[in-house]
């Protein structure tokens, strides 16, 4: 069983935002029996590796927040959630599970809508071995939904966004835990719906993330891949 626990990362000692502390509010709103845990470099060993060093050195914080929430969650067993995922009720009925994680899209799993595991769990271990050949530090970062599926792959994940158990670890569909589409900007909740992420996306670039708010209205109009069908447009027409 998952421990009534929720741990989350905060690296680098910045200000929450006002929307990340209207999510973590909606943890104690629906989780009042849970114990919450932040980890950041007062209470995590940011020296363990070159890996977790140059994440620490450069201000990789959302790479380094990858690793540690795997790290974390194997040795301490609860559920880990991102500051800005919203609960919209609690995630008690997920207990029982030996481990639970979500697909981000139809072929991708992401922890960071959060996931939960006993300590010590098949599938977390697993994860966090994908870590191994970056621990040198020389690899450079590598985003956690490539290495989460890579992992779950693994051990028997068949990538189509559907319901299923891997290695003791049920797999969510989409409207689970990510019911928020950040490319068009559109919510569509569903009664599973237990939680919302709402992609702050804080490793991305002040400009990266202006390209995106901009973009929102036209992928709502032109769809999420409107920018690569122009761009293949243009090739063609020699612009």
């Amino acid at each position: 069983m998952i421990p009534k626990i929720i741990h989350y990362c905060w690296f680098g000692r910045g200000e929450k935002s006002e929307k990340m502390r209207r999510c973590m509010a909606s943890w104690q709103k629906y989780c009042p029996d849970y114990h919450i845990v932040e980890w950041n470099e007062d209470n995590f060993d940011v020296e363990q590796n070159e890996y977790t060093r140059m994440c620490m050195r450069e201000k990789k914080y959302a790479f380094l927040s990858d690793y540690v929430r795997l790290a974390v969650v194997a040795e301490h067993g609860g559920i880990y959630l991102d500051t800005d995922v919203e609960l919209l009720r609690a995630p008690d009925l997920l207990l029982a599970e030996k481990a639970f994680w979500g697909f981000e899209t139809p072929d991708a799993v992401n922890t960071g809508l959060g996931f939960g595991s006993e300590a010590h769990g098949p599938a977390v271990e697993a994860m966090l071995r994908e870590y191994d050949p970056l621990l040198d530090g020389k690899h450079g970062t590598i985003g956690c939904p490539k290495l989460n599926t890579s992992a779950l792959v693994k051990l028997g994940l068949r990538p189509d966004g559907t319901m299923q158990h891997v290695a003791e670890a049920l797999i969510c569909p989409g409207d689970w835990f990510n019911p928020y589409d950040s490319a068009t900007g559109r919510l569509n909740t569903t009664k599973n719906t237990i939680s919302i992420h709402w992609y702050s996306a804080s490793w991305m670039s002040r400009r990266q993330r202006l390209r995106c708010a901009i973009g929102r209205p036209l992928h709502r109009l032109f769809g999420v891949d409107f920018f690569r069908r122009v761009q293949t447009w243009g090739r063609k027409n020699g612009s």
